[in-house]
């Protein structure tokens, strides 16, 4: 045996899930150091941990294309949460909100309390942030983004309004600033207090400086009830005045007068398609979570409280209960809670199969790692679209519900060499039975492991294995000048 035939992880006797949406086939996959070497009948080979895949699936790692996860990569860096489903690589900075580049006196408004809801969980420069993974990896690869609400809170004193021309200087000098230290795009929350202010001129100026970075932007759009056509349309201007691509973040129509509307939604985001770099991610459930406000609670027919911090001891409870114990009405509870979170049932599940069904769109979760009570998702949502969307209910083929996760972002956000299986890609996987993977995280107990999921490796070292973390934390931070093409998602569809 030559030396060359001794590799450091073997993985034996597997279903390739390769990525790409091609059917799968049987083989071993070799591993050195952090990159696949081999794949194949690999019988002359040996390697110091053999796995015997027993003939389930091993796939890409997936890649959570739309996360909240910025300030758990550095409090909880095993991410028990997302390596326990499969996931290598995370996408932070989304909605809007970051924890960089920003330096803030006080305790940001909602929604960025999210993710950080104290000054000192905050960083001056994208730098910063970036140098803090590198000291502490987590257990997954990091993506970020730029929040525009974060630019928008260190630049101006006051968010109800639109940035002047001198506050959008200062926000574009620290986007651009943020861009050469390796953040891959600007995110916004339009929906949101903090930036429901911004015109769309102040928007497509920021944008500006994205493509000369190759850099992205992804969106939670102005609204996604009643004008939801007039957002699609800014967001597809903001793409086409910026001549960047453009992610529509987790897509819905909200809210029971709305049900229905992807019918017209989704033909608009297709020819959208056609004639720009556009894409979209959704999560696989009917209700969605966010900050708790009783003014904005989009007609939703249940609401969960996820955290308070007046009342600890309510999360996990309806908020329709909880306004009955007091006596009072919900929107009067939905205040005395404040600040809080919540999980709003506002979507109707065939409207959520047309958009998991919907050609170009990836899969995120959306997950709240610091909810008390999170939504379901956040531990639940690649298995769920494995084992119920895909197996049980038929939407797709396993391949194509693998690529979802895979091959389309890592073409999306520029990940190359990752989201495929192939000697020289980096060794992301993740073993699962096709069979039994299944989400378990429900509404009343949401931080529940999948079932399935058997092995997960990250740059070549393993990360989950016997149903628990191994605390191995081989993630890095992804810079933009570390990563290809961006909005290449029509190549892979």
């Amino acid at each position: 045996m030559t030396e060359s035939s001794k590799v450091d992880l073997l993985i034996r006797n597997a279903q390739i899930i390769d990525g790409t949406g091609a059917p799968p086939r049987h083989g071993d996959i070799a591993v050195t150091d952090d990159q696949i070497v081999a794949i194949g009948a690999l019988s002359d080979m040996s390697a110091a941990t053999e796995i015997d895949a027993g003939g389930k699936a091993v796939a890409p790692g997936f890649i959570d294309v739309h996360t909240h996860d910025d300030r758990a990569v550095l409090s909880d860096p095993t991410m028990a949460c997302k390596v326990s489903q499969g996931v290598t690589t995370v996408v932070t900075g989304n909605c809007g909100i970051s924890l960089a580049p920003l330096a803030p006196s006080a305790p940001p408004p909602p929604p960025a309390d999210l993710i950080g809801d104290r000054p000192d969980q905050y960083f001056q420069s994208f730098a910063g942030y970036l140098s803090a993974l590198d000291k502490e990896p987590p257990a997954v690869n990091v993506v970020a983004q730029v929040g525009h609400s974060t630019l928008r809170m260190g630049a101006m004193d006051s968010l109800d309004r639109p940035a002047s021309a001198n506050e959008v200087k200062r926000m574009r000098a620290r986007l651009e600033e943020s861009l050469a230290a390796g953040a891959v795009g600007m995110s916004t929350g339009l929906f949101y207090q903090p930036a429901n202010a911004a015109p769309t001129e102040e928007v497509i100026e920021l944008a500006r400086a994205l493509a000369p970075a190759g850099a992205m932007h992804s969106t939670h759009m102005r609204d996604e009830t009643a004008h939801i056509l007039d957002s699609l349309d800014e967001t597809f201007a903001i793409g086409r005045a910026a001549d960047v691509p453009v992610v529509i973040s987790h897509h819905k129509c909200a809210g029971a007068p709305n049900h229905g509307r992807t019918t017209e939604t989704l033909p608009r985001i297709a020819a959208a398609h056609a004639e720009q770099p556009v894409a979209l991610d959704v999560y696989p459930y009917v209700a969605g979570s966010t900050v708790l406000d009783s003014g904005r609670m989009m007609n939703a027919r249940r609401v969960i409280v996820t955290w308070s911090k007046p009342h600890p001891e309510v999360a996990g409870r309806d908020l329709s209960d909880i306004a009955e114990e007091w006596g009072c009405a919900q929107a009067e509870a939905a205040d005395r809670l404040q600040p809080a979170g919540a999980i709003y049932f506002i979507m109707d599940e065939e409207d959520v199969r047309r958009v998991l069904s919907f050609p170009h769109a990836m899969i995120g979760s959306d997950g709240l790692p610091h909810d008390s009570h999170p939504h379901p998702r956040l531990w639940g949502t690649f298995p769920r679209v494995l084992g119920h969307y895909a197996r049980d209910v038929g939407l797709f083929p396993l391949e194509e519900a693998v690529r979802r996760m895979t091959g389309l972002p890592a073409a999306q956000f520029g990940l190359t060499d990752r989201g495929m299986l192939r000697p020289g890609a980096y060794a992301d996987l993740v073993l699962f039975d096709p069979d039994t993977i299944a989400d378990r995280s429900t509404w009343e107990e949401p931080m529940q492991p999948a079932a399935g999921i058997e092995l997960v490796v990250t740059n070549g070292r393993i990360t989950w294995r016997n149903g628990a973390s191994t605390g191995d934390r081989p993630g890095r931070a992804l810079r933009l000048q570390d990563l290809g093409p961006k909005g290449r998602d029509a190549v892979m569809a």
